[in-house]
């Protein structure tokens, strides 16, 4: 058993690994950076430290580049100062593969040169430099842990906006674009962060977060309707024609813009086999497959409520 601190805990992803790791037997307290006298909340008995808490990206753009360097970088040099002079021996940082690579072309590995567009992905790497920088007292270790989109139910996005594109019978129309891409069920993120924590062999550093196999969009479409008892409608526009509804999205706000037409439409293959081979597995718990059936049925049950 583990004294563990979370913070971000309200978010999707900690209202997940909360119950899941107290059920593992673990104590489990949460932390809100957004008191100011945040570190006088932190049990002086902790041993981990999971660090969820951060500006998520906005794909709107309506914040400024301050917002994601104050949250996403000093927020997390601040909580992790506290750690090193604390007697807690893991921190987990939860960055983003959008801290190294926007695009990726081929298998994104965690050996990649960072190269992020957006503030919300500099913000990232510059708190991932800082941690990878650091010299760390004995018996401490620090991950750095890239997820890919993450999903799960009760999960909202752009899976669910494709879930319900697809459940009211519109065609596809994105379907030319021939794209593969990783996505992480929460149930995996959930048993990954438990394996390592309780592995004395895990090593400090970059660890990718990803299900096995990497999926189509079009495969993800056919997936939906088969759960939603629809007939997948897949249509076979021009990827010039798209692009121009795109680009007149990003005038008019049309429900298609440049941003989201990018995420729907990139490859962005996530390799998992680092994590994999340090923990000495060969699979996940959870196929890909599996994973966005709980999804798109959490959705279903949330339209039928």
């Amino acid at each position: 058993m583990n004294k563990i601190v979370i913070t971000g805990a309200s978010g999707f992803v900690g209202q997940n690994l909360l119950p899941y790791l107290s059920n593992k037997g673990h104590y489990v307290h949460t932390l809100s950076l957004r008191k100011e006298d945040w570190q006088s909340s932190l049990p002086t008995t902790t041993e981990v430290i999971i660090h969820l808490a951060g500006k998520a990206h906005d794909t709107a753009n309506t914040s400024s580049a301050d917002e994601y360097f104050n949250v996403n970088r000093d927020l997390t040099i601040a909580l992790f100062e506290h750690f090193i002079k604390s007697d807690a021996k893991d921190f987990f940082y939860f960055s983003s593969v959008k801290a190294v690579a926007d695009t990726v072309e081929g298998v994104l590995k965690e050996d990649v040169t960072p190269n992020p567009y957006t503030p919300y992905g500099q913000s990232k790497k510059e708190a991932e430099q800082y941690l990878l920088n650091a010299s760390l007292p004995e018996g401490k270790r620090v991950f750095i842990i890239r997820p890919c989109m993450i999903h799960g139910p009760g999960n909202k996005g752009n899976l669910n906006l494709l879930y319900k594109v697809v459940e009211k019978g519109i065609p596809w129309p994105l379907a030319s674009f021939d794209n593969h891409r990783s996505f992480l069920s929460i149930d995996n993120l959930c048993y990954l962060v438990n394996e390592m924590m309780q592995n004395a062999n895990v090593s400090s550093g970059v660890y990718n977060f990803s299900d096995d196999k990497a999926l189509s969009t079009n495969e993800l479409v056919t997936l939906i309707a088969k759960v939603s008892n629809k007939k997948p409608k897949l249509w076979h526009i021009s990827k010039g024609f798209m692009n121009s509804i795109a680009f007149i999205g990003d005038k008019i706000k049309l429900p298609l813009n440049s941003e989201r037409l990018k995420k729907l439409t990139e490859n962005y293959v996530v390799s998992n086999d680092k994590v994999k081979e340090t923990l000495g597995i060969d699979k996940l718990p959870v196929s890909a497959e599996e994973g966005l059936v709980r999804t798109i049925t959490s959705f279903c049950e949330g339209r039928k409520a």
